[in-house]
């Protein structure tokens, strides 16, 4: 069963940090470009970060170039999404699936920016 299980969300202040894990199962991690996806009511789902499956080459939105950090540990079978210099627009329901996108999402993990 392909499964993907967020964590780290949280409430934060403005300039705040935050690491959201994710860790995968039923495929071959391994091989697989992983990618964080987030979502605000009334929105579209919106692609923040990629990470590709071996020499780890990564990809980002223009909105959160320079803050966010996504990375890898294969070993672990988990993808991270390190999140400096947070902003209130970075409020949303963050989300981490393949990339190219395979067809499954998990649970989700909620980041609220606020003071």
């Amino acid at each position: 069963q392909v499964q993907v299980v967020e964590s780290g969300g949280g409430l934060v202040q403005p300039g705040g940090s935050l690491t959201l894990s994710c860790v995968a199962s039923g495929f071959t991690f391994s091989s697989a470009g992983m990618s964080w996806y987030r979502q605000t009511p009334g929105k579209e789902r919106e692609l923040v970060a990629t990470i590709s499956r071996t020499i780890g080459s990564t990809n980002y939105a223009d909105s959160v170039k320079g803050r966010f950090t996504i990375s890898r540990d294969n070993a672990k079978n988990t993808v991270y999404l390190q999140m400096n210099s947070l902003k209130p627009e970075d409020t949303a329901v963050y989300y981490c699936t393949t990339f190219p996108f395979l067809g499954f999402w998990g649970q989700g993990t909620q980041v609220t920016v606020s003071s």
